[in-house]
Parts: structure tokens; C-alpha cells; sequence
């Protein structure tokens, strides 16, 4: 009987703990403190937001801007990736005059419109953004094609709900008004990882491309991705660095684990240090979700 009881006091005292009730559910992950001024971070599959400070605050968005001219051209109906551009000499001349980062294409040789996007967003030139824009515009002068693109760009954004989002150039290189969020960006690069092309070309951590000479020849361009976070962060698949004395140090970010792809963006960072490890905070926060 004492055996007995004591069974039915155990049995008791079981229940009264709450084993057997439904289990508690693990707490949430605490937000990360950040550098950047701005950060978002959201679910590729699902654009359920996962994190926010001060994502809707339009700032200065450096080469992050690149991102919109690629999305541009492979859009285009009918796009030849293999179709050749001539390197003109205004394209050079531009990178001189701001100083700005380049693929350093040669005048005169002759570029497919998918090499372009691998100057454009590997070693992030200016001069391969130009070359689109040209090439992808529409008018009888440079002048007016490169307005058109620009035009394209922005109707683009208007088109995925980029509603505190404006473009003045092709490149990032401000004339005033090219500006963007955290989460504007993030919601491009959404869109931009659908085309097979980008996603390739913005994972891709290096690679060697053979333009045509104008003799016939091949010239080899060697070009690294600028983006560090391919060869440190486990899973990452992209995007875009961006940089400049408004914009600081910028990255928007991409990188699948476990079946589950998480886009984000941050804004204004101090240093390339910061801005990296931004984003790798913001992504284990975002796989945590």
C-alpha cells in the first residue's frame, strides 16, 4: 500500500509541474546592435520583414545603385547576352573625371552585354554601367540614351513599390538626388535574384573574360568581386557593395541556408570592417527568424 501511495503522490507531483503540458516555445533572438545607420533584412521566399532600423530613411546609396542597372538590361525583351559593345572613349574619360571604380575596359574593344555585367558588378565599373546605359537606352545621342536608361531604371522602381527611391545616374555617382532605403534595396535585389543571370554573376567571387581587339585579337580582363562576404559568410550568394562620401559603406546582402534565402541591405556604415560585419550579424538574426 506505502508502494502504492507513493506512486499516486509521485504521479501527482508530475502532473502539478507541468510535464505534461504543451512545451513553452524558445524565446525570440535578440535584435543585433548595428553600425550602419540604416539596415533591413527580409525572407527571399516569403518578403516577410525581419528586422528594421530606420528602413525607410532615404539615403545616399553609392554603387548599391549598379543593382537597378542590371535589372534594367535583363529585362529587356528579346535580350542577346552575347551581343557586342564597343568600349568608346567617353567611358574612360568618365572614370577619369570621377575617379570613380572601373573594369577597366579598353577603347575600342569590343564587350558581350554579359561581360558588361560582370564589370559591372564584380569589380563594380563605372565604365561598364556607361557602356549599358548607352547600349540600352533609347535616343540619337549618348546624352539622350543615358537619360532614357535613367528613366527606365526609375520606372522600374516605381513598378516594385520602391516608394522612397530615386536615381539620378547609372552608376551611383550622385548628381543630388540618388537616393534609396534598406528596405527599397532589398526589395530589388529581391526581384533581381529571379533572373537566373544575376544570380550567377553576383555570386561569382572572380573570373577571366576575353574582350575582342581591334585587331582580332583577345584581351583577358580579370575581375574580383568586391563583395567578401562570398568568401566569408557560409551560404552567401550575393549582392552589391557600395561606397562614396555620402553613401559611406553600403552592402546589400544575400545568402541561403537550410532551403531558406535571406535578402538585406545596410546603409551608411563606417568601413568596409563594419559594413561586412553588419551584415553578417544581420544574417544569423535573419536565419534565426
Amino acid at each position: 500500500m506505502r508502494r502504492s501511495g507513493a506512486a499516486v503522490v509521485t504521479a501527482g507531483a508530475v502532473l502539478s509541474a507541468g510535464v505534461f503540458a504543451a512545451p513553452a516555445q524558445a524565446a525570440a533572438p535578440k535584435a543585433p546592435s548595428i553600425v550602419a545607420k540604416g539596415g533591413f533584412v527580409m525572407n527571399y521566399g516569403t518578403g516577410q520583414a525581419l528586422y528594421n532600423k530606420a528602413a525607410d530613411t532615404r539615403r545616399s546609396t553609392g554603387s548599391t545603385t549598379k543593382i537597378m542597372t542590371a535589372r534594367v538590361v535583363l529585362a529587356q525583351r528579346g535580350l542577346n547576352l552575347d551581343s557586342k559593345v564597343t568600349i568608346q572613349k567617353a567611358y574612360s574619360d568618365y572614370i577619369v573625371r570621377n575617379n570613380a571604380s572601373s573594369a577597366h575596359l579598353i577603347v575600342g574593344d569590343k564587350a558581350t552585354v554579359r561581360q558588361l555585367l560582370y564589370g559591372l558588378l564584380l569589380p563594380s565599373g563605372c565604365d561598364a554601367a556607361y557602356a549599358l546605359a548607352d547600349k540600352f537606352g533609347s535616343g540619337s545621342t549618348r546624352a539622350a540614351r543615358v537619360k532614357s536608361f535613367i528613366g527606365k531604371m526609375n520606372a522600374t522602381a516605381r513598378s516594385l513599390g520602391m516608394k522612397n527611391t530615386h536615381f539620378d545616374s547609372f552608376d551611383g555617382i550622385s548628381n543630388g538626388s540618388n537616393y534609396s532605403t534598406p528596405r527599397d534595396l532589398s526589395k530589388l535585389a529581391t526581384s533581381a535574384l529571379r533572373y537566373s543571370t544575376f544570380r550567377k554573376v553576383v555570386g561569382t567571387k572572380a573570373t577571366k573574360r576575353h574582350t575582342l581587339m581591334k585587331n582580332g585579337g583577345y584581351r583577358t580582363m580579370s575581375w574580383q568581386n568586391t563583395n567578401n562576404l562570398l568568401s566569408s559568410y557560409s551560404g552567401a550568394i550575393g549582392v552589391k557593395t557600395g561606397s562614396g562620401p555620402q553613401a559611406k559603406y553600403c552592402l546589400v546582402f544575400a545568402a541561403t541556408r537550410g532551403g531558406k534565402t535571406v535578402v538585406g541591405t545596410v546603409l551608411t556604415s563606417s568601413s568596409v570592417a563594419n559594413r561586412t560585419a553588419d551584415a553578417k550579424k544581420l544574417l544569423d538574426y535573419g536565419f534565426k527568424r
